[in-house]
């Protein structure tokens, strides 16, 4: 079992005869997750050729909408490469031909754009979102949909959750030795559709996950109502991490998400709200990576 993808799942990708979704679906397809079609308006009927995961040819059938890609591969997941302008449009398409799981990994998002998106799904009650301005999600040697590196962890019993790509990246690698059942990249920006609390009720669930590493980021209170969460509902051990101790007050730092204003925000007031809920937070990403070893060891 994994969260949200699994070996059988059937990925769409919007914007897959671009350059970045041309590099991406291949990296997808090489890690052995099934890549069914891609969408490109008025591109339908053409198909483009990559390597499979055995080393052999395979065509990959474009389609000019996802409505149509989804009724002719029984596609259940769609991942989002195409340029900010057009992502509120490509998003739309994606939650009105009903699919279950849409990961939007295109940062520069505007917000309006994103609220609107977001209000969209939510109201479908049959579409996930994932995103905007996020790596994706790995079940290693499963599936793998966005654009986390394949090859650094194997699969394992810890579950992770974090709004920074490049720590996600170095979370895993840091636990390569114990490995991942899921990790999922949520990204930072104000508005996303899955949140930290989402995904720690999914690892709660996941009877393959042993321990769950959770990083935050300095900027709103995300972090705070998940410390929250995790003290009524989460039965499992789980470290935390929280980017941005040494980030000045009152600056917007990286993720369009991450202000801090006054106390409310800061790195500081999340460790200590985590804390209180029983997460054991690392002041660094590797001290955090030590604080699950020992906690998964300890199990």
């Amino acid at each position: 079992m994994s969260i949200f993808i699994n070996s059988d799942s059937k990925v769409l990708v919007q914007g897959m005869t671009g350059s970045e979704g041309r590099k991406h679906t291949q990296r997808m397809l090489t890690s052995g997750t099934q890549v069914v079609g891609g969408v490109t308006p008025g591109k339908g009927g053409q198909s483009v050729e990559f390597t499979g995961a055995d080393g052999s040819p395979v065509q990959v059938p474009v389609f000019s909408s996802v409505g149509e890609a989804r009724e002719a591969t029984g596609a259940d997941v769609s991942v989002i490469f195409v340029p900010a302008k057009f992502t509120k449009g490509a998003v739309v398409e994606a939650v009105e031909a009903a699919t279950p799981l849409v990961v939007v990994i295109t940062e520069g998002v505007p917000v309006a754009d994103s609220a609107e998106f977001y209000a969209l799904a939510a109201k479908s009650g049959t579409t996930r979102l994932i995103g905007p301005n996020c790596p994706g999600l790995i079940s290693p040697g499963k599936s793998n949909v966005g654009i986390i590196p394949a090859d650094i962890t194997p699969p394992g019993r810890i579950g992770l959750v974090s709004k920074s790509g490049t720590l996600t990246y170095q979370m895993m690698y840091e636990l390569r030795d114990i490995g991942f059942s899921s990790a999922v990249g949520i990204g930072g920006d104000p508005v996303i559709g899955t949140t930290h609390i989402d995904a720690l009720q999914a690892f709660q669930d996941d009877p393959e996950t042993d321990v769950i590493v959770m990083i935050g980021e300095i900027g709103g209170d995300a972090e705070e109502r998940a410390a929250k969460f995790i003290e009524a509902n989460v039965t499992k051990p789980v470290v935390g991490y929280v980017a941005g101790f040494t980030a000045p007050e009152g600056k917007t730092m990286g993720h369009a998400g991450a202000i801090v204003s006054g106390s409310a925000g800061t790195a500081q007031a999340k460790k200590d709200a985590l804390e209180a809920a029983g997460v054991k937070v690392g002041k660094t990403p590797s001290e955090t990576a030590a604080l699950a070893r020992e906690i998964f060891q300890a199990l």
